[in-house]
């Protein structure tokens, strides 16, 4: 090892490459490598989301359909079948409630929960949810249940 081979270790310098836009003796002074005029040789530009170069946008060229009502209520769907399941395994009990739905992973925190009707339940249950079909709620109190709406 000599003077001649020294280098700083790696990754310890910073620097990346030229400096652009520092006068013209840097070589990369003037336009400071943005080319002559346009919108993109000008400070503050940035380009918009989906913008085509002028080209009408791909997002306004599509034609529009339908209708997304802003009020929609989205419900997380359990159904009967598998609060049965969920009985057999043995992780519930007498009570269901949402608490319990979301520690079994059936519902996130944020999400309402519909206790659908599809299946067969004969254990005798006390289930809060935010909304039941009219056959869940039949086939719960059949089973000797109870039937709460939050």
């Amino acid at each position: 090892m000599d003077l001649s081979n020294l280098k700083p270790a790696e990754g310890s310098v910073k620097n990346k490459g030229k400096r652009i836009g520092r006068g013209q003796g840097s070589g990369k002074g003037g336009t400071a490598t943005r080319g002559h005029k346009g919108a993109k040789s000008r400070s503050g530009y940035s380009k918009k989301l989906g913008f085509e170069g002028g080209q009408m946008p791909l997002q306004r060229r599509v034609p529009k359909f339908g209708f997304k009502n802003i009020n929609r209520k989205e419900y997380q769907g359990v159904n009967l079948d598998r609060l049965q399941q969920l009985v057999d395994d043995k992780k519930i009990k007498g009570n269901i409630d949402f608490d319990l739905l979301v520690s079994l992973r059936l519902a996130r925190k944020n999400e309402m929960v519909k206790i659908l009707g599809r299946g067969e339940l004969k254990a005798k249950l006390k289930v809060t949810a935010h909304k039941f079909t009219a056959s869940a709620k039949k086939a719960i109190e059949a089973a000797g249940g109870e039937v709460i709406t939050l």
